[in-house]
């Protein structure tokens, strides 16, 4: 009996797992399948055309449109506000690029890449940090894409407004709002098929249609209002070391807001068909794009205090307030400026949650998930966790999303200072799959510990600040360090790593920058069974085999 339940187990396991390469043992299939393995060149089809039209379509979602307003509100000028959003997001930028780098020279992506720093085990742990947040976000994400989709329905049948009310008040939510957050969820599930390299097309669509909507009703509020507002002429209420600070809180704001895009877009641009492709059009569109839609933000919100007597932050409010004015006219604007805001929320959690959470839970059970599954489950996640209550209190949200940047500037910090210092460059491919303990990225049981150490540091600097903030007080040095968490977090982490590195050095490195990424085409993980040389066949698979001694020490590897 005991073996015929076995054997069901089994069958059904088979069923369940997911395409992987042949000749796999136990371990390897806890570490790889098709979706974690090197992206072959027949996948890499993203150009540098397809990450500007995927990061202009990044850009113009509502938390950018509404970045700025923080800033203004405690005390910045609109031109301050707006210094301040574009020197955050040209150091995210800049940042984006050193990860994303790694992705698109090794065509690996964010857990593949962490497995080097913090080991082929001690990775899952980041991973599954970024796979809880993004599952988070891609909740929070539906709540506001349902709320675009209100105003649709709205536009089309005014009385959905006054659809009765069939919940307590203890779900948090009404009839009406539900009903909106469900159809942009389910709606949503569709894009979710659709493997990475394909979904580009969606990114263009919407770098298309989404500016053009942005721009329409930019210039549909300044002609309604008659004038700029008065945001744009109010001077700074801050002055001194006041000033100073707030711009940089202001610029730290702006870099949390892209946390989680820094460690994990090599998820993306693996699919780049050469690195460059994944360098300048990332560098000049990420700061020009999301400058430019805080920009449109600040406009439309100070026109509104000429129309309501006070600015209106939110878009999608300021949509409401013009419904309410009824007339045909403004019906059908709203209907196509809403529609736009739901296709940039839809690209938006594609782009940063569902793939980013999909790759991630692949990580952590690559035998039986794949990306599409993953980011299915992290649908499922979006839903059953009623995001609507983050977005009750702003406060506590903004708390928890500031807390969690430090927590990936860590990883970030020993990310890059793996990859750029300590290896300058110079990854063994195959071993990044390999759980066998002589492997140079098995480390202690599959731990780094020179990565948890550093990444414990990068945390510590900022914990007493952090617990100052959600006390409302604490010691004005911690408060200060608190203010640059970011930094703080990821330079540390940097420098604890590095320190560590140098007095007890890790295997796999070059004396000299040396990224071998160019000759990878088809990897094949599988523990190979010839007696070949272990440095030739067990660690690098690359066209052609690897290179041979001699190359290697006229290069400078350390093995």
């Amino acid at each position: 009996m005991e073996k015929v339940r076995s054997s069901k187990l089994a069958h059904w396991a088979n069923k369940l797992a997911v395409e992987s390469e042949p000749g796999l043992t136990n371990a390897q299939l806890m570490l790889t399948n098709k979706d974690l393995k090197p992206v072959e060149p027949a996948r890499r089809q993203w150009g540098a055309w397809n990450f500007v039209g995927f990061w202009i379509a990044d850009c113009f979602n509502i938390n950018t449109w509404m970045i700025s307003s923080s800033m203004i509100i405690a005390g910045l000028s609109w031109w301050q506000s707006w210094i301040c959003v574009w020197l955050g997001y040209f150091i995210s930028g800049t940042l984006i690029c050193m990860t994303g780098r790694i992705g698109a020279m090794y065509h690996i992506g964010f857990p593949v890449v962490g497995r080097a720093s913090f080991g082929i085990y001690g990775s899952l742990w980041p991973v599954l940090n970024r796979a809880v947040m993004a599952a988070i976000w891609y909740g929070t994400q539906c709540v506001i894409g349902g709320q675009c989709v209100y105003l649709m329905i709205r536009s089309i049948w005014t009385a959905f407004e006054t659809v009765p009310n069939s919940l307590p008040a203890s779900a948090g939510i009404s009839t009406r709002d539900f009903i909106a957050f469900f159809l942009f969820w389910f709606c949503s599930l569709p894009a979710i098929w659709f493997p990475v390299h394909k979904i580009r097309h969606l990114f263009t669509v919407k770098a298309y249609v989404v500016p053009v909507a942005g721009i329409a009703f930019f210039i549909w509020s300044l002609v309604k209002a008659k004038g700029v507002g008065p945001v744009i002429r109010q001077p700074n209420k801050l002055q001194g070391s006041a000033l100073a600070w707030e711009i940089v809180k202001g610029t730290m704001s702006s870099i949390a807001n892209f946390a989680t895009l820094i460690v994990n877009d090599p998820d993306f641009s693996r699919f780049a068909r050469k690195p460059r492709d994944a360098l300048w059009s990332q560098l000049i569109t990420i700061p020009c794009g999301f400058a430019f839609t805080s920009f449109i933000g600040i406009f439309v919100s100070s026109s509104s205090n000429i129309l309501y007597n006070e600015p209106i932050w939110n878009p999608l409010s300021i949509l409401g307030r013009y419904l309410d004015e009824g007339g045909s006219g403004p019906r059908a604007g709203v209907f196509f400026i809403a529609s736009a805001f739901a296709l940039a929320q839809l690209g938006t959690n594609i782009a940063a949650n569902s793939v980013s959470a999909g790759t991630d839970l692949t990580a952590l059970m690559p035998r039986f998930l794949n990306i599409r599954r993953g980011g299915y489950i992290c649908a499922l996640v979006g839903l059953v966790m009623c995001p609507w209550h983050l977005l009750s209190s702003s406060n506590k949200f903004t708390t928890y999303l500031s807390s969690y940047s430090v927590f990936l500037s860590s990883i970030a910090g020993v990310m890059i200072a793996d990859y750029y210092v300590v290896r300058k460059g110079y990854l063994q491919i195959k071993d990044l799959y390999s759980a066998q303990h002589d492997g140079p990225y098995y480390y202690f049981y599959g731990i780094h510990w020179r990565a948890y150490v550093a990444y414990v540091a990068g945390i510590a600097i900022n914990l007493g600040g952090f617990i100052g903030t959600v006390r409302g007080s604490g010691p004005s040095g911690a408060m200060y360090i608190y203010n640059v968490n970011f930094f703080a977090g990821f330079f540390v982490a940097m420098g604890v790593y590095v320190a560590l590195c140098r007095v007890f050095p890790v295997p796999a490195t070059s004396k000299t920058w040396l990224e071998v990424g160019d000759d990878i085409t088809e990897v094949s993980v599988a523990y190979s069974t010839s007696n070949d040389d272990d440095s030739l066949s067990g660690r690098d698979s690359f066209k052609g085999g690897a290179y041979s001694e001699g190359i290697r020490e006229r290069k400078g590897l350390g093995v």
